[in-house]
Order: structure tokens, then sequence, then C-alpha cells
């Protein structure tokens, strides 16, 4: 699958580097320099994007107390007691999009935003922006995802909440709404999520599904699912950062600079070990190949003389005749005196007996 979108001046694909994103959500705080901490540290960490959630308390959920609007006891985000208190504590100040996207652009990375309604995607059309991210929950929001569309800008959705029928109508409702350039990441919706729920041979048939781009949203603890979700087709990963051990709202399942920064340097050992399809001999011009093995006198052989397995021998290096002729060799007879340690050539082969005379030289 040759597909490839473009996002800010990245080209992405499986023909590209892995676009590597670092997801700060709620991670800053409600400090505006912590944030500003977190974009540096994630552009010096090596990743190439940093994202950030466009909502607001009241634009996201209801202002209310009641049982569907509770946060249940088993939840990780229980101490928050409502939906709106946990929103209220973890959205982004909207003034800071701007300076932000524009410090993240100066170091050299995209900064984008997960979107949650339409006053979000007014507003980042207003400001400015390469790419829109459709979180989990917000997938079967039809009028979102048309809404986006409409933009123009390549879409990033996350399939953690999405049955395949949801995905299907979520991409058939971004192409009619004219973009055809999306991206679906394999995602498990735990907080954090257990390794063995990842399914992440997932990623490669959502992109023959859907005809579109796989990555993956990591709510793992580790890194090792991301650098294995490249392995199998991933362009694009996301990963929750946080600047130290602060707790924050995300802090419990994100990662910090450090582990990002390995997480990086090993996806990017393993792009390079991926390589391409090929057949040649690594060590051929190092001149390890010579290893192979070839036929050698490995005892001193006569004008005359048979060739035989007691005068003969399929050994290393590889200057000899190659072993694929031993048969027709044994059923020669020596042309010319031969050393101990002598090569075998294809000469040794014109000794060779009546039953095979008519057959063309190898």
């Amino acid at each position: 699958m040759n597909i490839e979108i473009s996002i800010g001046d990245r080209l992405v694909g499986p023909d590209h580097p892995c676009f590597i994103i670092a997801e700060m959500s709620g991670n800053h705080g409600q400090d505006y320099d912590r944030a500003l901490k977190i974009v540096h540290a994630a552009a010096e960490a090596g990743a190439d994007a940093v994202k950030m959630q466009a909502y607001t308390a009241d634009t996201i959920t209801l202002a209310h107390d009641g049982p569907d609007f509770k946060i249940s006891k088993d939840n990780s985000w229980a101490a928050y007691n409502t939906l709106h208190e946990l929103y209220q504590t973890a959205y982004t100040p909207w003034e800071w999009f701007e300076p932000l996207i524009n410090e993240a652009n100066s170091l050299g990375m995209e900064a984008f935003c997960s979107v949650f309604d339409h006053t979000s995607v007014d507003f980042l059309e207003a400001i400015g922006t390469t790419v829109y991210k459709i979180a989990a929950p917000e997938i079967t929001d039809i009028p979102l995802l048309r809404k986006v569309a409409s933009t123009g800008k390549p879409v990033i959705l996350s399939a953690g909440l999405a049955t395949q029928e949801d995905l299907q109508l979520a991409a058939n409702t971004l192409c009619t709404a004219g973009c055809n350039q999306f991206v679906i990441l394999k995602c498990t919706s735990e907080y954090p999520a257990p390794i063995e729920q990842a399914n992440l041979r997932t990623i490669k048939h959502i992109s023959d599904t859907f005809n579109c781009l796989g990555g993956l949203s990591d709510h793992t603890v580790d890194t090792a699912v991301s650098v294995a979700a490249v392995c199998v087709g991933a362009s694009v990963i996301e990963k929750h950062f946080t600047l130290d051990s602060t707790e924050t709202v995300d802090s419990f399942f994100s990662l910090q600079p450090a582990a990002f920064s390995h997480m990086v340097s090993q996806i990017r050992i393993a792009e390079q070990a991926l390589g391409t399809v090929s057949y040649e001999v690594p060590g051929h011009k190092s001149g390890t190949a010579n290893g192979r093995r070839s036929l050698y006198a490995s005892r001193a052989i006569k004008t005359g003389e048979p060739f035989t397995a007691e005068n003969v021998r399929s050994v290393r290096p590889v200057h000899g005749l190659h072993p694929k002729h031993w048969d027709r060799l044994m059923d020669c007879k020596a042309q010319r005196d031969i050393g101990f340690g002598d090569r075998l050539c294809e000469q040794d082969l014109y000794g060779q007996s009546t039953a095979y005379i008519t057959e063309p030289h190898l």
C-alpha cells in the first residue's frame, strides 16, 4: 500500500519514518509554564508533533451531578466525582493554543489538537492548524466528522471505542465530506491499557479494510508496544507525555522524557532493521560471504585418479567448485595433478564419464 498523507511539511506513510506524537492532554496541570516545558521536552525527546485537547468542560459534557454524569468508583479518575469536574481540571485554556503551537513549530515540531465540538474546530481554523484529531469517544459524532472533513485538513481517528461498523461509518463520512487523507489509530481505551489487549495485528487489517494509514494510540505504560506496532505497519504512534513525576490528570499512564526518548530511538532502530525486501548476502562486500563452502582436494590427487569422497571434501572457504557439482564430479577422473588443499574448478568436470558426455557443461 502506497498511501501517504501530508501533515504540515511532513509526509506520513509506509515509505516514511513513523510520525510520533507526544500527547500533552491535561499533564500541564493548568500551568502554562509547565505546558511550555512539556513542548520543549517533547522536541528534545524526538517527537514529531505535540498534541493538545481543545475543549472546555461545558463543550464536552454537562454540569450535572446525576448518576449518568458521575464517575464510577472503579474508574481511574473516580476522585474527580463527575465528568464536568474532571474536564474542568484537565482542559487546556484556549488562549494557550496559539503560542504553544508557534513554540512547537519553532522547535521543528507540528502541533495540533483533538477537537470535541464545532466551536473548537472554528477556533483552530482561525489560528491555524495542519491536522485534526478525533478522540475515541467522538468517532460516532457524525456532524463533527463532517465539520473537520470540510476544512480540507487530514484527520487522525482513535478507534478505542469503535466497532468495525463504527469505523466504516466514520471513514465513509469523511470521504463523502471531502476528506481522503486520514489515519485510524488502533487504541485500547483503558488507562493504563493491558498489553495483552493491544491486538497490534489489527493495524494492518485497518489499513487494508479502510484503505487508509494505520497507527497506534498507545495507553500502555511501556514502550515495547509502540515499537512492535511500527514493525506491523503503524505509520503513526501517539503516546501520552508528561514532564516529570508530578501527579497530573493523566500522569499515571504517561511517559516521562527519558522513557519517551528511549521509545523514539527504539522505533528508529526498528525502522532501520525493517529495511526493504532484499535477498542480498549482507556480508558479500565485507568478505564474510567467503565463509560459504566449496569443493577442495582433501588429499593429493594424481592425473587419471577418480574423484571420491576420500579425496574431495566440501569445506570453507568459497573459492573452489560449487558443491552443486558434487554428483557430476564423483563420476569424473582428474585430468591434472591436484595438491592437497587445492581448489577444484570447472575444468575438473571435463573428465566426466560417458554417461555425461552429451550434457551441457555447467
